[in-house]
């Protein structure tokens, strides 16, 4: 009947991984749940607006996962990443001068994490939701209206439904409709960059080894992926100023692939180009706050971090594992959103701070500051106590 308003437990606003990931995670706690995204999930590596980077899920995020029931499906295809290798390669040519390996064998007997390309995890979690029949996923559907109220989240969809939702979850990214309906502001910080993702092969096998290889403009990172055709493949997430980026990719695919092995140093051999390069603007942003009434931002909606560190939607599982906990009694209630936000806005921003200052730093375009890098790189790697704690800090560990 028009007008009617259906009551619903949780309704997240964006089936991106992390939307996704959310109905999955309260789904698995007996919650009715929407998900609601304009656009269907592209599932298929070849198909047009395929989403062609990789997530590293470290060890906490594979946990929670596993206890929503998702990393079986995720498992088969996943690839350890056992060693995390830094190398410098700033001097007068584009060679490294300074490599450090932190092994996740010094801090435990597990892998820091395991990856997966976003493509593929939208295929096998959007299949998981069908598996869970309080979860709905309604692609092609937008949230288009929200007012916040202490007794519940009232949502209109874009094909006119209302809904009154006891928890509201934004998880609509770095433009976050949600967020905008609350009239939440964000502190936004620019590079001036953008991001090639794509995938290559090579000879050499990756071994398990994920390199970040740091000259000028941005890292160039190599993150270990399934054999593509019998052939050894790694993911590539590669910044560099705007321009730069405008100018690589207009270049002929052969004129690409010489580029390419001059800004990879040769850590892995030849690589040959194995996708097409897709395009992502690098920014920084929070917002001022992760609640209003009834409502969470999570994910970009709440944080958007540089792809350094394997940290961004490993962020955005800490949001929701924390969520999670505060929800099982009333979800969205006043007091679990209060602890919430003091449990994960301050946390989400000292990581964002520190991943700012190491993407400057990896901006470096003058000797001088290069040579600087490379020294304190080296000097940090020295000390064990401090490596071990870098490592288990950045896993999100005590």
């Amino acid at each position: 009947m028009a007008g009617e308003i259906e009551d619903i437990d949780i309704l997240v606003s964006g089936g991106g991984i992390a939307g996704l990931i959310a109905a999955a995670a309260f789904g698995a706690e007996g919650f009715s749940v929407l998900c609601v995204d304009p656009a269907p999930p592209v599932t298929d590596e070849t198909a047009t607006g395929a989403d062609l980077r990789s997530t590293a899920f470290l060890a906490p995020s594979v946990a929670l996962l596993d206890r929503i029931g998702v990393w079986d499906r995720l498992s088969p295809f996943a690839t350890p990443l056992q060693v995390m290798r830094i190398v410098d390669a700033g001097g007068a040519q584009p060679e490294p001068r300074l490599t450090r390996d932190f092994d996740a064998s010094e801090i435990g007997d597990q892998p820091f994490g395991w990856n997966l390309p976003n493509w593929l995890l939208r295929r096998e979690i959007a299949a998981r939701l069908q598996q869970l029949q309080t979860v709905r996923f309604r692609p092609g559907t937008a949230t288009a209206e929200v007012v916040a109220r202490d007794e519940g989240a009232l949502v209109t969809l874009s094909d006119g439904q209302r809904l009154r939702a006891r928890l509201l979850i934004g998880a609509d990214g770095r433009d976050s409709p949600v967020r905008q309906a609350l009239g939440i502001d964000v502190r936004r910080f620019r590079y001036g960059q953008k991001a090639l993702a794509f995938a290559v092969t090579h000879q050499p096998p990756h071994d398990n080894i994920s390199t970040e290889i740091h000259r000028a403009g941005g890292p160039f990172t190599l993150v270990p992926l399934p054999d593509r055709d019998g052939v050894p493949s790694s993911a590539v997430v590669w910044m560099e100023n705007g321009r730069e980026i405008a100018r690589l990719a207009a270049l002929s695919r052969a004129e690409f692939e010489v580029a390419l092995n001059l800004r990879s140093a040769g850590v892995l051999g030849h690589l040959t180009q194995a996708t097409r390069l897709t395009q992502w603007s690098i920014i920084s942003q929070i917002a001022d706050r992760f609640t209003g009434p009834r409502t969470a931002l999570i994910a970009e909606a709440a944080h958007v971090v540089p792809p350094i560190g394997a940290q961004g939607l490993n962020m955005s599982l800490a949001d929701l594992s924390t969520l999670i906990d505060l929800s099982r009694a009333d979800p969205g209630n006043a007091a679990a959103l209060r602890a919430y936000d003091r449990a994960r806005r301050p946390e989400a921003y000292a990581r964002l701070l520190g991943i700012d200052a190491l993407n400057r730093a990896s901006q470096a375009g003058a000797r001088p500051l290069r040579d600087l890098r490379a020294a304190a790189l080296g000097g940090l790697y020295g000390i064990a106590p401090v490596r071990r704690l870098m490592m288990r800090a950045g896993l999100g560990m005590r």
